[in-house]
């Protein structure tokens, strides 16, 4: 039986629960309060961490493959994004109070974290309930956020933030002016020299007093792997010397008090926080000293950064963090406060852009297994001895793993599936051995695909937590790798999360043959369904259509006032029409070019009509069905 000796292997001796899967899989680590198991061993979420207030996702997917809606499908719950907001507002405010901070504070949403229309609505509602704002760094998006500032409506919407990062051109600007000129408070962030230029150009033409920011680039570096975002090889500010003569610039005319904000980035999924603290305090004093030169600085954007625990482990690796939410807030406002009073400087407005971790934890992709390729752990070695003796010459080497098999002891490691089982038992695995779990796993099947829905698991190796949804009062019996519908190779996950050690296996519970398969002559399985966890942030506008595979279907989730769980919204999953179009096909084309094919067949007699006729019509509902397999 192929496993991974570690101290958490599903395959020791003694009786199995729910709470041992928890364990397993390290649900109580990466779900930090929104993720559980339930007695049944379905996995539940709980939207507000409140475990009175439970979604079974088992019963979930049941639900919505009753009303047609079928895997893969992406879950996104509404209640944890109220939750997850507020629980930054909260740990900001709690560290103001604590350190005597009056300089308040905003957390700004960048739409590029996770563009769809249902979820930036719903942020932008929150941001002005919350006094929270919304970030665009490209045209498209300041378009987006001034339409979704608009929408959010309410008396604290020309209050609401809106800071424009990115490079800018004429046109840019000039719409940021006559927003501003509207009642907009909307903040273009000099990227480049020449966006001062024209800031000024268009503040006179249409003599408005804007709101400048300016993007320092700081000597502090950052951490993992957008290091690169800062520092003074970064893509985006300016130096130190071209900041003063910004501020010279704006000082020739009259507009110094223009300038309200400074901003940096440190870069994203910052895992530890020692680098944030760096940055902070480097450009905190590059703030104050503005100050003191006339300049009307009122805001700090400290950009984004603030990173989520995708493993669980809390430490200072690449798909973690070492700090919490209320130890980010208690950093900054810390740091911020003390070189303020230090120089004798107003404390600031705090604006950070933590749109990874507002968002992240909201949304789960279901996905089930359409089979497995296995690798069978135990040979039947009656059978391979009596094939030898019917053969002329016996093969030597053959003849040695048989001998090696059935003299295999403690101190004789050599043959690749006993090792494995006398491994387990010892709890360790020899240095050289190390792939043989890999080699010897599993693989699973899941009708999804990594470069749509898990870019990022595929593009920089970002890990992901997944696990079964259900079952998980089961002993798990397998472990194997998880293969997509792709037909690429690299189509596949062979990275799980787990704390501080290199995963390459998952385990998983064997798939059973559909009811009455066997019997009927029927190829199918019994559903198994994956979750994959914290996909909220990049992973949907990332994805690409490797394979014409589209956008799966997402429903919005919520908890019902009666208790339990209810359906907001569905969107459907893009049709096999919709992802053509995207490409430039034009469906009536193929379509009167398979009939005419069809037509011609038909009549060579290589083809019935009735055969035609099937298939013209398989040919047409494929068009408008489900770019994912329907089972």
């Amino acid at each position: 039986m192929a496993t991974i000796p570690h101290s958490r292997s599903p395959f020791l001796h003694g009786q199995w629960t729910a709470a041992d899967a928890a364990a397993l899989y390290g649900i109580p680590d990466w779900g930090k309060g929104y993720v559980g198991v339930n007695p049944l061993g379905n996995v539940t979420v709980m939207p507000t961490k409140d475990a009175a207030h439970q979604i079974d996702l088992a019963e979930v997917v049941g639900g919505l493959r009753e009303r047609g809606i079928h895997t893969p499908v992406l879950l996104r719950f509404n209640d944890i994004l109220v939750h997850r907001l507020r629980e930054i507002r909260t740990a900001f405010d709690l560290a103001m109070s604590e350190h005597a901070y009056t300089g308040g504070y905003s957390c700004v949403y960048p739409i590029k974290v996770n563009q769809q229309r249902h979820v930036c609505e719903q942020v932008a509602r929150l941001a002005v309930d919350l006094g929270f704002g919304l970030e665009a760094g490209s045209k498209p998006e300041l378009l987006a956020v001034l339409g979704l500032s608009a929408m959010a409506g309410g008396p604290g919407v020309n209050g609401m933030p809106i800071i424009c990062n990115g490079f800018k051109d004429d046109e840019f600007i000039e719409t940021v002016t006559l927003a501003t000129k509207l009642g907009r408070n909307i903040i273009p962030v000099v990227e480049k020299f020449s966006e001062l230029e024209l800031i000024v150009k268009h503040a006179k033409a249409y003599n408005v007093r804007p709101r400048i920011g300016i993007r320092a680039k700081l000597s502090s570096r950052g951490a993992g792997r957008w290091e690169t975002s800062a520092g003074v090889r970064s893509k985006f500010g300016l130096f130190v010397s071209e900041v003063l003569q910004a501020v010279e610039y704006l000082r020739k005319h009259d507009m110094l008090d223009c300038l309200n904000l400074l901003h940096c980035h440190v870069g994203s999924q910052l895992y530890d926080i020692r680098v944030l603290k760096n940055a902070i305090n480097e450009l905190t004093h590059i703030y104050c000293e503005l100050r003191k030169q006339g300049a009307g600085l009122s805001m700090l954007d400290i950009g984004g950064g603030m990173g989520v625990d995708y493993d669980g482990s809390q430490s200072a690796f690449p798909s973690s963090i070492n700090y919490t939410v209320a130890e980010y807030a208690s950093d900054v406002v810390y740091r911020i406060k003390s070189v303020c009073d230090s120089a004798g400087v107003p404390h600031p407005q705090i604006l950070s852009e933590s749109g990874r971790a507002m968002v992240a934890y909201s949304s789960v992709l279901v996905i089930d297994v359409l089979g497995t390729s296995r690798f069978d752990s135990t040979p039947d070695i009656a059978a391979i001895e009596a094939a030898l003796k019917a053969e002329p010459e016996q093969p030597q080497p053959i003849l040695d793993l048989l001998g090696a098999f059935s003299g295999m002891t403690d101190r004789n490691f050599a043959i690749c599936h006993k090792v494995l089982e006398r491994a387990a038992r010892k709890g360790e695995l020899p240095e050289e051995l190390e792939s043989l779990p890999e080699l010897l796993s599993d693989i699973y099947f899941c009708n999804f695909s990594l470069f749509q829905s898990m870019p990022d698991s595929w593009a920089i190796d970002q890990l992901f937590p997944i696990c079964p949804i259900h079952r998980l009062n089961e002993r798990p019996t397998r472990v194997g790798i998880l293969s997509d519908i792709t037909c690429d190779s690299d189509g596949k996950i062979d990275h799980f999360v787990d704390k501080r050690i290199d995963k390459k296996t998952l385990e998983l519970h064997e798939v059973r043959p559909a009811q009455g398969a066997e019997a009927d002559g029927v190829v199918g399985v019994e559903p198994y369904y994956l979750g994959v966890f914290l996909l909220g942030a990049y992973q949907e506008i990332l994805g690409d259509l490797h394979n014409l595979l589209g956008d799966t279907h997402a429903v919005h989730i919520s908890l019902s006032p009666e208790g339990g769980w209810e359906i907001d919204e569905v969107i459907e999953g893009d049709t096999v029409e919709e992802v053509l179009s995207y490409v430039q096909y034009d469906v009536d084309d193929l379509k009167n070019a398979m009939r005419k094919d069809i037509e011609a067949a038909c009549r060579q007699g290589r083809i019935t009509f009735p055969e035609g006729k099937s298939l013209l019509k398989y040919y047409d509902d494929g068009l408008e069905g489900y770019t994912y397999l329907e089972g």
